[in-house]
């Protein structure tokens, strides 16, 4: 399975026939090809071409005299596969802005809803044009609401829109982005607990914390939070008719105690998020009314809904103020 998006980058002299008879012809012999200018200028002292696959691939090439991009989620030309692979933030930034106008402007040919969302098409951008995962990752905002059950499409995309605008995780965008995946199929429960990881992001940034996403340790581990020297474990519940288990409170119950038997086992002074934002209103409320348990302290125990309302509940003695941000219920 392929990763997200990113360049390769080649030190080799080009010039438009090699590009023909290196780049093109092989792609074409291969899967059907058509080379064509690009859509959108180059940086100074670069050319550029564009290339659409018979079966729905893309591929961006632009050179110089000194240097040479290729971006593509198709096979890569025999003569570019000992390069470097770079991520957009890696690369120079005219290349990359380059090449994001590009995909962004073909996104807005592909699926326009998607790309009125400025940001959450910027962000997820390496996913969304990636090999195997471009279908996928489309598809799960586009039917399932970017993970928010009982939700249109449109309140899941304003929802995370209007977070990802705040900047706070553009630093991580390869990291974040990717962790919604690059297969082929939609694996609704990963996407969703990826999309909790998200959620937990929020909460920590509307209650004043800086954290850094997916810390290895020591330990071999890698946890999904640390703010300040508290590290974070995330795990997203999924409502019983998506398990074995019969009710709401033994779903959240499952979930903490698979995560206590893992990372938490290793580390057990971390704190444990507990998104319930896959539940529906009525087993939320049981949740919320029975406050069970999780199988570890400290742990929040919280769901968010596409309004951004957020309500919850801290068991234990947790060292990071949320209450402000958790309503919580009479």
């Amino acid at each position: 399975m392929a990763g997200p998006l990113r360049f390769r980058r080649s030190t080799d002299q080009w010039t438009p026939e090699r590009v023909h008879n290196e780049i093109y012809q092989p792609l074409d012999a291969n899967l059907g090809a058509e080379m064509d200018s690009a859509w959108f200028a180059p940086p100074n002292g670069y050319e550029a071409r564009r290339f659409a696959m018979d079966n729905g691939d893309t591929a961006l090439f632009c050179w110089s005299g000194d240097d040479a991009y290729w971006l593509g989620n198709t096979e890569t030309p025999e003569v570019l596969w000992r390069t470097d692979k770079y991520t957009f933030e890696e690369t120079a930034y005219p290349i990359a802005r380059w090449a994001q106008r590009e995909l962004l402007a073909q996104l807005e040919v592909e699926d326009p809803w998607l790309a009125e969302y400025n940001h959450v098409s910027w962000f997820f951008l390496p996913v969304f044009f990636s090999k195997d995962g471009r279908d996928s990752t489309r598809n799960f905002f586009r039917e399932h609401a970017a993970g928010f059950p009982d939700a249109t499409r449109e309140d899941g995309l304003a929802f995370y829109e209007a977070f990802l605008s705040t900047g706070v995780l553009d630093d991580y965008r390869y990291t974040m982005a990717s962790k919604l995946g690059t297969s082929a199929g939609v694996d609704l429960t990963r996407m969703q607990a990826t999309m909790g990881e998200f959620n937990v992001a929020k909460l920590l940034a509307d209650a004043g914390h800086g954290f850094e996403p997916e810390v290895e340790l020591g330990s071999g581990h890698a946890l999904d939070f640390q703010v300040d020297d508290v590290l974070v474990e995330v795990t997203r519940p999924q409502p019983p008719r998506r398990r074995t288990v019969n009710s709401p409170i033994a779903a959240v119950k499952a979930s903490g105690d698979a995560k206590t038997r893992d990372q938490i086992a290793v580390h057990g002074n971390a704190a444990l998020f507990v998104d319930c934002s896959s539940f529906p209103d009525d087993e939320w409320h049981r949740i919320r009314g029975e406050r069970p348990d999780v199988g570890h302290e400290p742990a929040v125990v919280f769901r968010t809904r596409p309004s951004g309302r957020t309500e919850g509940y801290v068991k234990g003695r947790l060292p990071l103020d949320v209450g402000g941000i958790l309503e919580q219920p009479v």
